[in-house]
This record gives C-alpha cells, structure tokens and sequence, in this order.
C-alpha cells in the first residue's frame, strides 16, 4: 500500500530548485483572495491519496476512455480548488519545463495551505508521478461519507494504512472550511441527545427544512478560518457539524483520542502533521511509472 523508498524531500533539488517557493507563492495568492481555499487544497490532497493513492487522478477531466473522479458523489460539486493546481503547475512549466508533477504539487499545496491557516507544517516527500487513468469507481467506494458509521470510517482509513489516531487527527482538518446544508441537515433538525440545542438552533436560521441544500455553514464555529485543535472542543461541546464529526466522541473507540486533542493543542498538532505525512505515502507512482504532464 504504502512506497517510502523513492520518495525523497530534496527530489527536486538539482532540476527545479524553485519548484517549493513557486506552489507557495500560487497558493498563497489563493488563500489571500479567499480563506477557504485553504480547506478545499487539503481536501483535494486527502480525496486524491484515498482513490488509486496520490497520484493526481483526481485531476483528470473526462474523456472517451477516462470517468473521472470528478463526478463521482463524493467529489461532484463539492471539491475544488483544481484552478489553483493548474495556476502552480503553470508557473513550474516556465522555469523547469516537464519535471514537477502534479501528484507532487497536490501535496505541496495542502502543506502550504495548513501552514497559513494556523502554522501546522510537516516535511513533503517528492517524487510522485502522476496516473494516466482515473477511477470513478473507487472514488464512489473509497470516499467516505458524512453518514458513514464509526466503524465505516475506521475501515476506510485501516484499509489505506492509516491507524485510528491517524483518522482522528486528519478529521481535524475540519477545524476550517465550510459544509453545505444538505450534509447536516438531518442532525440539526433530529432531535438528537447528541447534537447542543442551541448549536442546532443557530444553524437551522441558514438552513431550512426544505429548498436552500447549497447554503453554507462554518465546519468549526468559533475558529472558522484557524486550523486549531478548536474541532475537539467542539465536539466535547456537541457541536459538530457533520454526523461523522460527532461519532468521533460517541461512546466509541476514538472518544479519548478526541479528549486528548481537546485538551492538548500540541498533541493534536504533532499527530496531524505526521498523519498527513503518511497519507502522502499512499501507493505514489515513482520511477518510470506514470508521467509528468507538460
């Protein structure tokens, strides 16, 4: 599943010795001119790694012989940011003509975006090729959903070589960014002992009972634009916003690994960047494998 030995953080040392500050600057002009951003390139990095491993066939458009992932359900109208991974790949192509891959700049940019929206960073590996094929398929199977059950999600994190705490930890992306009212919809208005009265009384003013599914709410409330370790306390609160979120702190496995987080910013910090890191690993394409688009 996972291939350390050919992934290296000076790859591009010798033939494109820019390469890091090029994505950097790309990326912070897209943070600069909306916030979010930020929080989509991370979850463009985590959905490509999840289906096929991190090899960019999450940008593939459709062709007579590609489906691309980018109409699969779980990405269809909720995943962007590929402008901007077009805008860095563009600016590579000026100085250092077919050498950097897109796989790799997936991966630069979710590091680059993390370290602006709070200062979690983490050393890159490099050296990841990109696939020439796509699979909508998988992106319908691999993906996991925010109805998913606890046990779902562990599954779906175990088979990518990811560990539990490894699933807590990246779950902490959803310290930013935003969520559209039809994924949390029926938890604010369920009733439920899990769910804060209030919490789901706020949320239901921009997201009514019927109609409005694309209206958008703040994943974390308080620090919305901050990737903190604010996501635990809210779910200590019961105040996360996605069902998938809260099943993290429901009486299950993952309770004290949220507790922790909650309680020690530093430890949610540490794991978050390695856990990422390791995600990053998920079956790359190296060597003579893949290409690197011009």
């Amino acid at each position: 599943m996972q291939c350390h030995a050919q992934l290296s953080s000076t790859f591009y040392d010798l033939t494109c010795p820019n390469s890091l500050n090029t994505i950097r600057t790309s990326v912070r002009q897209a943070v600069s001119r909306e916030r979010r951003m930020a929080a989509s390139l991370i979850r463009l990095h985590f959905h490509d790694c999840f289906v096929q491993g991190c090899d960019a066939s999450i940008l593939l458009d459709e062709t007579p012989t590609i489906v691309s992932e980018k109409t699969a359900l779980p990405n269809l109208g909720s995943v962007r940011g590929f402008g901007i991974i077009e805008d860095a790949k563009r600016e590579l192509e000026k100085t250092c003509p077919g050498v950097v891959s897109c796989a790799d700049i997936l991966a630069v940019a979710a590091r680059y975006a993390s370290t602006l929206v709070g200062g979690l960073s983490w050393i890159v590996k490099l050296g990841r090729r990109n696939s020439t094929t796509a699979s909508h398929t998988l992106a319908e199977t691999d993906l996991l959903g925010h109805f998913d059950p606890l046990t779902r999600i562990i599954s779906g994190f175990a088979n990518k070589g990811l560990s539990t705490r490894d699933m807590v930890a990246l779950s902490g992306a959803h310290s930013i960014g935003q969520a559209q009212c039809f994924l949390f919809r029926d938890r604010i208005y369920s009733n439920e002992s899990d769910i804060d009265a209030r919490f789901a009384s706020s949320r239901k003013r921009q997201c009514p009972q019927e109609d409005q599914n694309g209206n958008l709410a703040p994943l974390d409330l308080v620090t919305p634009n901050q990737l903190d370790n604010n996501y635990f306390n809210n779910l200590s609160q019961r105040k996360g916003l996605l069902q998938s979120d809260q099943a993290l702190l429901s009486g299950g496995s993952t309770d004290n690994i949220v507790l922790e987080y909650s309680n020690i910013p530093r430890a949610f910090a540490s794991d978050f960047t390695a856990a990422t890191n390791r995600m990053g690993d998920i079956s790359p394409i190296t060597g003579s494998n893949g290409i690197i688009k011009k």
